[in-house]
C-alpha cells in the first residue's frame, strides 16, 4: 500500500490509470462519495486490487484496542472487529453506595458480536455524575470507602460473569491530588479480584510529560503505580485541540512524542497503548475563549466537507496533521482532522518506542483506510 496526495488536475480515473488500479478499489478503501470528486491535498490510500478487501488478523505483535458505545451501527462494528484485539464498551458508572449503573442502551449484543469475532470485550468504568461529566466527588467517596469499593468490585464481577466481559477498562479522569494513592489502591484491588478469575484490567491515563505535572487532570495519575498493577494502559494522547480550545491539532505528533518519552520511563513499553483520535473538529472563526465551541465530525466526513467547500487540504509537518479552512454563510471555519498520513506517523511512534499497540477513541464512525494502513504497517497473519 502507498499514500498518494491529490494534486492539481488529478481525478479518480487519472490516479487509477497511473497506478494501474481499478477505480472501485480506490473508492472502497477511501470511502469516496459519488460523483467521486477529490480535494487538492487529500491523502488517498492506494492498495493492490483485492488486498484491502481481505480480512486479515494480527499475529498479536500489535495490540489494537478501541472504544465504542452500545449504540454503534452494527455495520460499523462488524467492519471494525476483525482489526481489534479488544473493544472497550463505554460505559458503566456507579453510585455513591458502590452500586453499578448500566449503560442506557443494552450492551449485550455488542459483547456477543465481539466474542463471535474473537475480539476481547472490556467493560469501561467511569465516574460520571448526573450531568454526564466526570465527578471527582463521587470518585473520591468510592476510593476512600473500603465497603463501597468492595461492593462495586463484586457487582463488576457479577456483570462480567453474566454478560461475558473478559476484563475492565478503568477510565477515571480529574482524580483529586489527595486521592492519587487511593486510585492506585483501587486499581490494585480490582486487578487482584479480576486476575483471580482470569480477567484483565487496563487503565486509561491522561497524557503527562513529567511526574509532578501540575493541574487537576494530571496530579491524581501515578504512572508508575498504575502501570505496575494494570495489565496494560492506554495513553490518552489526544485532545490538545478540543471542543472549547482554539483551533489546533487534536494530537500533534511532536507533543505526543514528549508524553511517550516520559511514559516509557515509568511503565514498560510492552504495556502501553498509544491513544489515536478517530474524529475531527470544525471551529467557527473568530475564536472567542469561553464562547466558541467546535463541531465534531468523522474523518471521512471531514475530507468530504473539504471537497464540497472547494478547500485545499494542507499538512502541518511538525504536528503531522492535516487541516483546511473554508467559508460558509459569510463565516470562516478552521478544520483539524486526521488522515492516513497522520495515522502513519503515530504508528511509526508505536514502532519507535516499542509500544504494545494503539487504542482508538472512538469507533463510532468507520475510517476504513485506517484499518487497511494498520494491517500494512504491522505483521499480519491470514485468518
Amino acid at each position: 500500500m502507498q499514500i498518494y496526495i491529490v494534486r492539481e488536475g488529478d481525478s479518480l480515473n487519472s490516479i487509477a490509470a497511473v497506478f494501474g488500479l481499478p477505480p472501485d478499489e480506490i473508492i472502497y478503501v477511501n470511502q469516496l462519495v459519488y460523483p467521486y470528486r477529490l480535494a487538492l491535498g487529500q491523502a488517498l490510500l492506494l492498495s493492490e486490487p483485492g488486498t484491502a478487501r481481505q480480512r486479515p488478523v494480527y499475529d498479536r505483535q500489535f495490540f489494537s484496542s478501541g472504544y465504542a458505545y452500545p449504540f454503534i451501527e452494527p455495520t460499523v462494528l462488524q467492519d471494525s472487529l476483525p482489526y481489534l484485539t479488544e473493544i472497550c464498551v463505554f460505559s458503566y458508572g456507579f453510585t455513591l453506595e458502590g452500586q453499578l449503573i448500566f449503560p442506557e442502551v443494552d450492551d449485550s449484543w455488542l459483547v456477543r458480536a465481539a466474542l463471535e469475532q474473537g475480539t476481547r470485550p472490556m467493560l469501561t468504568l467511569t465516574p460520571f455524575g448526573d450531568d454526564g461529566n466526570f465527578n471527582n466527588y463521587l470518585l473520591s467517596v468510592m476510593l476512600n470507602d473500603a465497603a463501597v469499593r468492595q461492593r462495586l468490585i463484586a457487582e463488576l464481577l457479577l456483570v462480567m460473569q453474566s454478560k461475558g466481559y473478559q476484563g475492565i477498562n478503568i477510565d477515571f479522569e480529574y482524580v483529586l491530588p489527595e486521592d492519587k494513592d487511593a486510585f492506585s489502591r483501587f486499581v490494585a484491588e480490582t486487578a487482584a479480584a479480576m486476575h483471580a478469575r482470569g480477567l484483565f484490567v487496563s487503565v486509561a491515563l491522561v497524557a503527562k510529560t513529567y511526574a509532578e505535572q501540575p493541574g487537576l487532570l494530571y496530579e491524581g495519575m501515578d504512572y508508575a503505580a498504575l502501570g505496575a498493577v494494570a495489565d496494560w494502559v492506554l495513553l490518552m494522547t489526544y485532545e490538545w485541540g478540543y471542543t472549547y480550545s482554539e483551533p489546533m491539532p487534536i494530537a500533534p505528533v511532536n507533543w505526543v512524542r514528549r508524553v511517550l518519552a516520559y511514559a516509557v520511563t515509568e511503565i514498560a513499553p510492552s504495556k502501553i497503548l498509544l491513544g489515536i483520535p478517530n474524529y475531527a473538529y470544525d471551529w467557527t472563526l473568530p475564536y472567542v475563549k469561553g464562547q466558541s465551541k467546535a463541531r465534531t465530525m468523522g474523518l471521512v466526513e471531514a475530507a468530504q466537507q473539504a471537497i464540497d467547500m472547494g478547500a485545499e487540504i494542507f499538512f502541518d509537518e511538525a504536528a503531522q496533521t492535516p487541516y483546511y479552512n473554508y467559508e460558509q454563510n459569510g463565516l470562516q471555519h478552521a478544520v483539524w482532522f486526521e488522515d492516513v498520513r497522520s495515522l502513519q506517523a503515530r504508528l511509526k511512534l508505536v514502532q519507535e518506542f516499542g509500544l504494545a499497540g494503539g487504542g482508538w477513541w472512538q469507533l463510532m464512525r468507520l475510517f476504513r483506510a485506517g484499518w487497511f494502513l494498520l494491517t500494512d504497517s504491522f505483521y499480519i497473519a491470514e485468518p
